[in-house]
C-alpha cells in the first residue's frame, strides 16, 4: 500500500501497547538478570518507547492495522456459525430437522440380549 497522510494513527494503543510490553519485559529482566540488573537493561526498555511507537505510525500510514482481540473473536464466531450452517445444524449445537435412527441390535431398542447363563 502507499503513503496515505489521511490515515489514523491509533496513538493510544501504540503507547498502552508499549506500556504493557515494558512492565512484560521488567519482571521477566528482573527474574533472568536477578544478580546483573544494570541501569543500561532499563535504559534500552526507554529508548525502545519511540522506536516502537514510530514504527507502529509508519505502518499505519502505509494501511497496516492491527485486529484487535474483539474483531478476532467476532470473526471466530462468524466462522463457526459458517461451519454450523453448512453442516445443518443450528447455533444452538442441536440437528435442524433430523430424525432418529431406527434401532438395531447393537442398541438397546432392537431385539433381546442373550441371556446370562452360567456355565457349569
Amino acid at each position: 500500500m502507499a503513503w496515505d497522510r489521511t490515515r489514523p494513527v491509533p496513538w493510544q494503543r501504540l503507547i498502552r501497547d508499549w506500556l504493557i510490553y515494558v512492565a512484560i519485559m521488567t519482571v521477566v529482566l528482573a527474574i533472568v538478570y536477578r544478580d546483573r540488573l544494570t541501569a543500561g537493561l532499563f535504559g534500552g526498555l526507554l529508548v525502545s518507547g519511540p522506536v516502537f511507537v514510530l514504527m507502529g505510525a509508519l505502518l499505519a500510514k502505509l494501511g497496516y492495522q492491527r485486529k484487535t482481540l474483539k474483531q478476532l473473536r467476532r470473526e471466530t464466531d462468524e466462522r463457526v456459525a459458517a461451519k454450523a450452517a453448512e453442516a445443518g445444524i443450528q447455533s444452538a449445537g442441536a440437528p435442524a430437522s433430523r430424525s432418529r435412527p431406527a434401532p438395531t441390535k447393537r442398541t438397546s431398542g432392537g431385539g433381546s440380549r442373550p441371556g446370562q447363563h452360567k456355565k457349569r
